[in-house]
């Protein structure tokens, strides 16, 4: 899979399926199920880290957990999903050098083949032109940005009028600056569903509707692993109750079976 397809399937009015993962046993079941795209996302920080947010994961905690997404996948190359991975909080916000630098490490090092930044401020428009000239892949996102989760919060965004004709602005902007994707998160679905009929470039939300040219979620969220639960990502199964349940029945018949005697352990009756 490659970035181009995914503007393929939005002119053939095809759904983009994206599902994150963060080591290689998450990056084969996404893959198995059918996933166009896995995203390393630095929502890893809170997955697979224990961090409260995405800002404290690294560029190379990012590029040890893309190596080993591409590890998990196990169909022909041509055949695998298109790896975009996260580029984390101040990796492109210092400077289009210090960004290029880090998504080349990421292109380079694992098997990612484009990178995905978040917001479009003059700066980072920028950092994304200069990017794309220089062969790396870029997927946008906007909406709710949680690497601006001091300023912004997790509340749904572009609420009023003038905020949603920014998004509108910063999305047209994104297609301009040479983005081959945009991921727009917690917008309600009216603005996203007028939004994507004016795009050439695929619109793939997260909490924005169903009207959109693909879906992204937190394999995690879907499969109820997750502490907290999104209120636009209900859990398929009950995956952290299963788990447990299924853990302990285990480790109860396991201890069971050390406190019951076998029928080694039984004396043998003497003969008469």
């Amino acid at each position: 899979m490659r970035p181009a397809d995914l503007i393929r399937f939005k002119q053939k009015g095809r759904t983009i399926i994206v599902l994150t993962a963060w080591d290689s046993i998450s990056a084969s079941i996404v893959e198995k199920a059918g996933a166009d795209v896995v995203l390393v996302g630095d929502s890893l920080a809170m997955v697979a880290l224990g961090h409260e947010t995405t800002l404290p994961v690294t560029v190379d905690q990012m590029l040890h957990h893309a190596q080993a997404v591409g590890r998990g996948f196990t169909s022909a190359i041509k055949d695998q999903p298109l790896i975009v991975c996260d580029l984390p909080f101040l990796s492109y916000q210092c400077g289009e050098d210090k960004a290029v630098a880090a998504a080349g490490s990421l292109l380079k090092d694992s098997c990612a083949a484009a990178v995905k930044l978040e917001g479009a401020e003059l700066e980072t428009i920028s950092v994304i032109k200069r990017l794309v000239r220089m062969g790396i892949p870029v997927m946008g996102h906007l909406g709710l940005t949680p690497q601006s989760v001091h300023q912004i919060g997790y509340r749904r965004q572009a609420q009023d009028l003038r905020s949603q004709e920014k998004l509108k602005e910063d999305a047209f902007q994104l297609e301009k600056a040479g983005c081959f994707a945009v991921v727009i998160e917690h917008v309600m679905g009216d603005l996203v569903s007028h939004l994507r009929h004016k795009l050439s470039i695929p619109l793939i939300g997260i909490g924005a509707g169903n009207d959109c040219d693909g879906q992204v979620r937190v394999t995690a969220d879907l499969l109820g692993l997750t502490k907290e639960q999104p209120p636009f990502s209900k859990a398929l199964i009950e995956g952290h109750s299963i788990c447990v349940d299924s853990l302990k029945d285990w480790i109860q018949r396991q201890r069971f079976q050390e406190e019951s005697p076998t029928k080694e352990s039984i004396p043998e009756k003497p003969d008469c």
